[in-house]
């Protein structure tokens, strides 16, 4: 369907979201549950032709109102998992990136260098977990941890 309109392939970026759960929803899914069913729905359906790993692309997911923390816990999941997967799997977070970064800086610029480093710390946070080598320590602040989740949220 896409070739019909032209879409060249090798060059796209995708960028969905993870499997994930529906807000309403009141089983919670373990990051590893998320992952498997993530990776395998790629599998099954991201066309041969989308960019793979010797290109340095990736799939770059947004984060689906997901908290920062959860979304940096699956995106690790998935990049830890045993299963075959041509393309780097990796973040194109907004929320999930900026959230601790806005909480802290509170809109006054004495909170400046706080804010900032809220956001390097997420930014090397999702860096590890594009690597599958983030390893969480149980300690992450509210901020991080708050649900992102708006209904009806449009871009």
């Amino acid at each position: 369907a896409l070739s019909d309109h032209h879409v060249y392939l090798e060059g796209t970026l995708l960028k969905p979201n993870m499997v994930t759960a529906g807000h309403s929803c009141t089983k919670k899914y373990t990051p590893q549950e998320v992952a498997m069913a993530t990776v395998t729905a790629l599998r099954r359906t991201v066309p041969a032709a989308v960019p793979d790993d010797s290109l340095h692309l990736s799939i770059c997911f947004l984060s689906g109102g997901q908290s920062e923390e959860e979304a940096s816990v699956n995106l690790n999941a998935m990049n830890q998992l045993p299963l075959q997967r041509p393309w780097k799997l990796s973040f194109s977070y907004g929320r999930a990136l900026q959230a601790s970064a806005l909480a802290a800086w509170k809109g006054q610029a004495a909170n400046k260098k706080a804010a900032q480093d809220a956001f390097v710390t997420r930014a090397k946070t999702n860096s590890l977990a594009s690597k599958g080598e983030y390893k969480p320590s149980g300690q992450a602040d509210q901020a991080s941890t708050q649900s992102l989740f708006t209904a009806s949220y449009v871009y």
